[in-house]
């Protein structure tokens, strides 16, 4: 049951990181690493980076 719970909660953060990441450069394939433990964390920071660098 908690590896159900563990695919439905990763689907629900893959997924719209799919459509964000384009927009900031990044192969939405990268959306995956969201997947694993803290693997949205880097990928918010490397947006993070990406976005205040455009900004300038």
């Amino acid at each position: 049951m908690e590896g159900l719970l563990y695919i439905v909660m990763a689907a629900l953060v893959v997924i719209p990181m799919f459509k964000l990441l384009p927009g900031y450069g990044i192969n939405p394939l990268w959306a995956l690493i969201c997947a694993i433990p803290l693997g949205l964390i880097v990928l918010l920071w490397v947006m993070a980076a990406r976005a205040d660098r455009r900004a300038s």
